[in-house]
């Protein structure tokens, strides 16, 4: 009975490689048209449209000519300006095209000797502040392109800001507080000062 049953079954059918391979490659090109071309041109088209300067890069013109981004920080080094962030973009500071961060355990030497040379720069910059630098100002950020400072940060600067730039301190502080955004939907984070903006503003206060 078993001898006879086990004769009469079926062997299972095994495809031939051609048969599967032009299903997978029409799965294939379906998906890449579908995730490569289809999705993003729909979704740049509704950025564009409800997001248009966001979805240019949130650019800074001036004069007719792109600045920088609002969202990407620059190096600034002169007294005269307000500084940002350190970062540990490679191979220059703020690059957009290698953001990272420093990476840096608490006990490394390196994370140390970034924050103290950061400190001797601000004091050396600005010799009769005694107050505490605030720590945003000595550490990177986890991308390295930080746009924005802390109040703190920008409020420590703006004596010597001010000085420098032969503005009353008040004025500095008004184009602080312009310039100074709302954290994410009013909850999230601290408010943050944009230093390109504040930058920016200082030239024009200036009449540069």
């Amino acid at each position: 009975m078993n001898t006879h049953m086990q004769s009469t079954q079926s062997a299972p059918v095994v495809p031939q490689q051609g048969g599967l391979l032009r299903p997978a490659l029409v799965i294939f090109a379906a998906l890449s048209l579908l995730t490569g071309l289809l999705y993003p041109g729909v979704i740049t088209a509704i950025s564009k449209a409800v997001f248009p300067q966001q979805a240019a890069g949130s650019l800074i013109v001036r004069d007719g000519k792109a600045v920088g981004s609002a969202l990407i920080g620059q190096p600034f080094s002169d007294p005269k300006y307000f500084w940002g962030r350190l970062s540990a973009t490679a191979p220059m500071p703020y690059n957009a095209a290698a953001s990272v961060g420093s990476n840096l355990g608490p006990t490394n030497p390196a994370l140390t000797d970034a924050a103290r040379a950061r400190i001797d720069a601000l004091r050396a910059a600005d010799p009769d502040n005694k107050a505490a630098v605030p720590v945003d100002l000595v550490t990177a950020s986890g991308s390295g392109l930080d746009p924005h400072i802390s109040l703190a940060a920008a409020d420590y600067q703006a004596p010597r800001v001010a000085r420098l730039r032969g503005l009353p301190p008040e004025t500095v502080q008004e184009l602080i507080r312009a310039n100074t955004e709302s954290p994410s939907l009013a909850v999230l984070g601290d408010p943050g000062v944009n230093v390109l903006r504040l930058n920016l503003a200082l030239d024009a206060a200036s009449g540069k």
